[in-house]
């Protein structure tokens, strides 16, 4: 396996250093969540890209322990005329123009809350509260450390059990890597409940990290056509429990498979190092990616 070290340090750092920042999150929650929504009340969550896998995630978890009504949407797509108490917007860089527009449209009628990792961008100026992550903020264009960060501060705002997943990403870095980038070239992942959008945001790292044929489903949805692409060179990676009838099928398409025995989030964090290891066994740059940039700014 031919690798290229060099075509990945600023994003493998910032993979390895994620149980330091998951730690300051975790220690300063109470403080953090004073400016999230509090349990009860009805809640918009607004992203793109991977902030909209991540919001997806907590409206999910926010329902599943009875916080409150809670729905995500892309900014593009949001065709919610209802009212909420909030409005949630995740933006790392605080520039993309879809959700500065959208929180200035939503700002005269409801409460809106921007977590983002660069004060004074425009996001702030154009929304009620601010949430500051700076110490969590990247220079890679690809998410990780940030989005997980803020997925850790999104968990504990809603009472979700987070004090474990410092620990949990330690050992995730500490392993052997998942798989060898050389027996595999079509990934699939699975989840469902809150983990379906994990995911999608799994699969979403490893096509921009490393131009990878990555899909991804809820879990019993796989069988119901998906399951076809399947055979010996793919792995099929569950970031929940399955049943016994869909571990069933998977095998008997050759495939590997591998069912998540940690928190999903932190099984993420093996996601990371993967994708890393694919752009570097492909020769490609991961920390700045063709065709992508750390914001998607319109004129």
């Amino acid at each position: 396996m031919t690798t290229h070290p060099e075509l990945a340090r600023r994003t493998e750092s910032e993979v390895y250093s994620q149980p330091e920042i998951w730690q300051r999150v975790v220690d300063a929650a109470s403080g953090l969540s004073a400016g999230l929504p509090a349990a009860g009340a009805d809640v918009l969550a607004v992203g793109c890209g991977t902030s909209y896998y991540i919001l997806d995630s907590y409206a999910r978890r926010r329902q599943q322990l009875g916080q409150g009504r809670t729905r995500a949407a892309i900014a593009t797509e949001l065709d919610d005329q209802d009212d909420y108490d909030a409005v949630v917007l995740l933006s790392r860089s605080g520039t993309t123009t879809d959700l500065v527009r959208l929180a200035a449209e939503l700002s005269p009628r409801t409460t809106v809350i921007a977590i983002t990792g660069t004060p004074g961008s425009p996001i702030t100026r154009v929304t009620h509260q601010q949430v500051h992550l700076d110490f969590a903020d990247e220079r890679s264009v690809v998410q990780t450390r940030y989005a997980t960060s803020a997925l850790t501060l999104l968990r504990a705002s809603i009472g979700d059990q987070v004090a474990h997943l410092p620990e949990q990403a330690r050992a995730a870095l500490a392993e052997p890597l998942v798989a060898d980038p050389a027996d595999y070239d079509h990934l699939v992942f699975l989840g469902t409940g809150w983990t379906r959008a994990l995911a999608e945001e799994a699969a979403l790292k490893c096509r921009e990290a490393a131009r990878l044929w990555t899909e991804s489903y809820a879990a019993l949805e796989y069988r119901h056509g998906p399951i076809a692409c399947a055979g010996p060179r793919s792995l099929v990676w569950a970031l929940s429990p399955l049943p016994d009838d869909v571990v069933r099928a998977v095998e008997a398409t050759g495939a590997t498979l591998r069912i998540a025995r940690d928190d999903p989030q932190a099984e993420l964090v093996r996601v990371h190092r993967l994708a890393v290891a694919y752009a570097r066994h492909r020769g490609l740059e991961c920390d700045t990616p063709e065709h992508l940039s750390r914001s998607v700014v319109v004129e």
